[in-house]
């Protein structure tokens, strides 16, 4: 799974297929044909509402694959922005840092393969050094 380029379209196609869904019964829990399914299917993108009854059809959370190109592609913080110093907000606040496991599989396929090294995963994407080299013996010694 590419987190940098994301196509939801197709992400959604895919999962259809796994669940081997009839088009009438995408028609009819979505109240559209299937020249529009076939659309979404071809769109890099969809509007919210829209997903969250792909979600919801699916069993699935797209939601969460655009969680997971934030948690590793957002622009990191400046150390000159004052640690006490938060925003009020009524929203309501997620913690960054969980990672899940496609995330983690992610990294340690892109360090295994040779594709980054362990320093440059570390800088890429703000993992810090203990975690990573914890998900390599946990992870590394289960295959």
């Amino acid at each position: 799974m590419n987190f940098k380029q994301i196509h939801i379209g197709s992400l959604i196609q895919q999962r259809v297929r796994e669940c081997e869904l009839d088009f009438s019964r995408i028609c009819n829990f979505l109240k559209c044909n299937e020249n529009d399914i076939r659309k979404m299917y071809n769109s890099e993108s969809l509007d919210t509402k829209i997903l969250l009854s792909w979600s919801k059809l699916l069993e699935y959370d797209f939601f969460r694959i655009y969680s997971q190109h934030l948690i590793l592609f957002s622009a990191q913080q400046k150390n000159t922005i004052k640690k006490t110093k938060t925003v009020q907000t009524s929203l309501p606040s997620f913690r960054k840092n969980v990672y899940t496991k496609e995330i983690i599989d992610f990294i340690l396929n892109n360090l295994n393969s040779g594709k980054m090294t362990s320093v440059e995963i570390i800088e890429t994407y703000n993992i810090p050094k203990t975690t990573l080299y914890k998900w390599v013996n946990k992870y590394n010694s289960q295959t």
